[in-house]
């Protein structure tokens, strides 16, 4: 008897945990043993025994152990529908909770292989740090509805480092060379996301690249005449991210780079990019200039995926100069857009499971977005930009007198006012509404400070010289300039550093610990100066109220701040193109061999 008990006990144990999991505790009742409490199983079973409802629907003594579904009487069977009517429903709700187990078990499994296969996917992913080195840009402050601009550097690398890029890329003598920065292009989404551009530097243009620090502990020394792509040899590619942040003043937040081979693999995934050429071109190899990508195509337009998009991305010589060489690289970029927005690469499942896949074995990132929900959520900052909206642009240059054959400069007027764009978030196009296109007022100039300011001559003001943040010799006197200007008006404890602190915008910090009130002495010192709210930040490093004196203002006493209006884009810079010219020695009339 002790022991049918505890089998009983078992038994009801288990229909509970049954019910509680909402399935038919039918499934787990005991039969006419567990009834009576005998622990006999009913005709052929053993002590203990589990049986449905439907295998004992019949009216009879639930210890009578006969279960043979005839009722003990015909009143009872005629009162509840029926012996054979109550085991057909029993057994239809008996059929419906299994296939709702059933589904439930497949639903598990199947989230089990998603969890697996998104863990397959990190892994996929390689990154960095996201700086190489402290180019002492800050990110932009929100503007008033607290939302703030999205900068993503791209960067294409000529590494040859395995077999499929040397494939590629050729080179076999460059398997050991450090890769170079060849494709970098400022990828930059507007606050309201309502329109993006892509600013391209060609990879001969000497610009100053800071001092950097690669993943391996490595130090490189600043230096001031080398060309760009040289960035990423000297620190990685958060080395390359620092030197746009020098350059231009633009907090950059993330970077991602691709190789040769993913360049391939990415072309391959969409189905191919469209491209259009004016005439046909074949950039083949000539006396004059050895090498060449091996680019042919007929002349109008041809959708190019594999091999060829990585040569339509590396033709220079066919296309005249590295200026054109980058308006066929955003004619690319326009043409992956539309075709990822016409395959509605967003919602469409399948298109999406091929992309993350590809996708993340093709990239390297910086590694604060190193995971494939962040990669996602970046992306669907581009869902909504429009086409007629998304700006393609190559910064001016010139010669270099260095080395005018090889290497170029950027004309400083044309790249400040660039800059100065994209740091006031000014869209580069004119196809917005009148509100879209203007600037978007700061959150620190919608709102005051809690604090009020304190006397003028009660808080010492540290003035630096920062004009030689374009790259031009620092306008000598500076600090000294404006700190005398300072005391004139009232903040007699402002003095010049010796310090230097080159950078493209002026800008007024204060010690980030002292909070609002440190917050409202800046204020009072921009406000002197005609500096606008948002020139005011804080930071973690100055000690006090420190006034940086930015190459935007290299003369005068009151600050006047350029007005830019959207879509004035200095001359030369718009590269959206239809179809590429060739240059003649280039062009193919598409029946000779290659």
């Amino acid at each position: 008897m002790g022991q049918s008990s505890v089998r009983g006990e078992g038994a009801r144990e288990r229909a509970s945990r049954a019910r509680e999991l909402g399935w038919d505790e039918s499934l787990y009742e005991d039969g006419p043993g567990h009834a009576s409490g005998s622990g006999s199983g009913g005709p052929g079973k053993g002590p203990g025994s589990t049986v449905p409802r439907s295998r004992r629907a019949g009216g009879g003594s639930a210890g009578d152990g006969s279960g043979d579904g005839t009722g003990g009487s015909s009143g009872t069977g005629h009162r509840r529908g029926g012996p054979r009517r109550r085991a057909r429903k029993a057994g239809k709700r008996r059929i419906l909770r299994w296939v709702a187990v059933t589904l439930s078990l497949l639903i598990l499994g199947t989230a089990g292989a998603g969890y697996l296969y998104y863990q397959h996917l990190n892994d996929n992913l390689r990154g960095g740090a996201r700086a190489g080195g402290d180019s002492g840009v800050k990110k932009a402050a929100p503007n008033a509805l607290g939302d703030t601009p999205l900068n993503i550097l791209l960067i294409g690398s000529d590494s040859r480092k395995d077999a499929k890029n040397v494939a590629l890329g050729g080179g076999k003598k460059d398997r050991d060379r450090a890769p170079l920065a060849d494709v970098q292009m400022l990828l930059h989404v507007s606050a309201d996301r309502k329109n993006a551009s892509i600013i391209s530097i060609p990879r001969d243009t000497v610009v100053p690249i800071p001092k950097c620090t690669d993943d391996k502990g490595q130090t490189y020394p600043a230096t001031t005449n080398r060309p760009i792509n040289e960035s990423l040899q000297r620190g990685g590619p958060g080395c390359t991210l620092t030197t746009w942040e020098t350059l231009t003043g633009v907090y950059v937040d993330h970077w991602m780079m691709v190789d040769f081979a993913g360049v391939v693999a990415m072309a391959d995934e969409v189905g191919g990019v469209p491209v259009c050429v004016k005439t046909g071109v074949w950039d083949k190899s000539t006396p004059q200039a050895p090498g060449g990508s091996g680019l042919q195509l007929p002349k109008g337009t041809t959708e190019v995926k594999g091999e060829q998009a990585l040569q339509w991305l590396r033709t220079r010589h066919a296309f005249g100069s590295d200026q054109n060489r980058a308006k066929a690289q955003h004619m690319y970029m326009n043409g992956m857009m539309k075709k990822l927005q016409e395959q509605d690469a967003w919602s469409d499942t399948t298109r999406l499971t091929g992309l993350a896949e590809t996708a993340t074995t093709a990239l390297v990132v910086s590694d604060e977005i190193k995971s494939v929900s962040k990669l996602f959520n970046l992306s669907m900052q581009l869902k909504n930009v429009k086409l007629d909206r998304l700006t393609t642009a190559t910064v001016p240059t010139t010669e270099y007198p260095g080395n005018p054959k090889a290497w170029l400069q950027l004309v400083p007027s044309a790249a400040d006012k660039m800059w100065s764009m994209l740091r006031d978030d000014v869209a580069m196009d004119k196809n917005g509404d009148p509100a879209d296109t203007k600037p978007k007022p700061s959150a620190s100039g919608s709102k005051k400070p809690a604090a009020t300011a304190e006397e003028p001559g009660s808080f010492a003001v540290t003035v630096v010289n920062g004009t030689a943040g374009d790259g031009r010799a620092a306008q000598e006197g500076r600090a000294s300039a404006m700190s005398e200007q300072l005391r004139d008006k009232g903040f007699t404890r402002a003095d010049a550093s010796r310090d230097a602190q080159p950078r493209k915008d002026t800008v007024v910090f204060y010690p980030k610990g002292d909070g609002d009130q440190g917050k409202a002495n800046a204020q009072s010192v921009a406000t002197a100066l005609g500096l606008p709210a948002s020139a005011v930040r804080a930071d973690a490093k100055v000690a006090d109220v420190t006034l940086v004196v930015g190459a935007d203002w290299r003369e005068g006493t009151t600050y006047k701040k350029p007005s830019v209006a959207a879509g004035d884009l200095p001359e030369g810079a718009d590269d959206k193109a239809t179809c590429m010219d060739v240059y003649s020695v280039y062009q193919w009339d598409g029946k000779s061999k290659s």
